[in-house]
């Protein structure tokens, strides 16, 4: 899917260390997808990061705006805690 990502979603992404193609792989092959209001995703998917950990990845999007909005980004090493949605 083709996206646009906000300041604000660039500014947590760099500072929770969270690559743009991280952001594009969570996107394009999430593990599950959780609706968020009308219009509102959140796409998520365990990654790998450079630490040996995984981690669950939660990228926030309007999917109502041409192309879709990445609003934010966060991970989590708390997997079980939203373990819940639907693809």
């Amino acid at each position: 899917m083709d996206f646009a990502v906000s300041e604000h979603a660039r500014q947590r992404a760099s500072e929770r260390n969270i690559s743009i193609e991280t952001i594009q792989q969570v996107v394009n092959m999430p593990d599950t997808i959780v609706e968020d209001g009308p219009g509102q995703k959140i796409y998520q998917a365990n990654i790998l990061f450079a630490t040996e950990k995984i981690y669950l990845v939660r990228v926030f999007v309007n999917i109502d705006k041409d192309p879709p909005l990445v609003k934010s980004v966060y991970r989590t090493s708390k997997l079980s805690k939203y373990d819940e949605g639907e693809i």
